[in-house]
């Protein structure tokens, strides 16, 4: 184990090695892609967004992200905020494959700088993509930087989550889905999730639990659409209408502070 660790040390600190795995990793994920057979649900949301010329905020948990770049196939440009650590530039260097590109921070640190940023790249109608469990967990619980995100920049969330029929889940904080090939997959788009302006604490906070519910149910199905028995439910269950959950448009919804 001690060595191991030497290892992954020397490998992250190594320009070149680091660059080689990298270049792994993207081939990787174009292989499992190719090798299995994909369905999509939910496109029209990104879809009529982008034809609007809007920008967007993406959401995905830590553990499914490998597979997220080929959701997107670049229906607009996309930014997606990644750790600044060592480990999170192995991510950020594979995603730029795919004409990905990062913003280091998180949104719990590093927080002004990468804030900014996001709320420029979406200002200019591009997308920004958010793991809001990463970068160190709890796994499949949200933060409230996304949702503050969403509020500043008013632009709406759009949760995703993708699963693959033959998989292997590590032993990571995160529960790493790692996808394998000659399966079926599919990815799952959510409705768009709009945050009111003038939102409280309460308020941000009925969003946040309105967006991890929402995730955690989409990787649900995800996972039994391709065969994979349901997730174990988290303790506490959200029904939208008691979040203070309204329309704001077909398509659409909306989470408003209190009248």
């Amino acid at each position: 184990m001690r060595r191991a660790r030497y290892w992954a040390r020397r490998l992250l600190r190594s320009s070149r090695l680091r660059g080689v795995l990298c270049w792994a990793i993207h081939l990787y994920i174009r292989f499992v892609y190719a090798t299995n057979r994909w369905t999509a649900e939910g496109e029209e949301w990104p879809r009529r967004l982008r034809q609007d010329g809007s920008g967007f905020i993406l959401a995905f948990w830590h553990g499914r992200l490998l597979m997220i770049p080929m959701a997107w196939q670049r229906p607009a440009p996309m930014h997606m905020l990644i750790s600044a650590h060592r480990d999170g530039r192995i991510i950020a260097d594979a995603v730029t494959y795919f004409g990905v590109q990062s913003i280091p921070g998180s949104t719990r640190r590093g927080g002004s700088a990468a804030l900014r940023r996001m709320l420029k790249r979406l200002d200019a109608g591009d997308c920004v993509g958010i793991t809001p469990d990463g970068p160190r967990g709890p796994a499949m619980t949200a933060s409230g930087g996304i949702v503050n995100l969403a509020r500043l920049a008013g632009a709406p969330i759009i949760p995703i989550a993708c699963a693959t029929s033959r998989r292997r889940v590590l032993h990571s904080w995160d529960r790493f889905n790692l996808a394998l090939p000659f399966g079926r997959g599919i990815f799952i788009w959510g409705e768009p999730l709009e945050i009111a302006p003038d939102l409280d604490a309460e308020g941000l906070e009925r969003a946040r639990l309105l967006l991890e519910s929402r995730l955690n149910e989409m990787a649900r199905e995800a996972d039994r659409r391709v065969g994979h028995p349901p997730l174990p439910r988290p303790a506490a269950q959200f029904d939208p209408l008691e979040l203070g959950e309204a329309r704001a448009e077909p398509g659409h919804e909306r989470v408003q502070g209190s009248q």
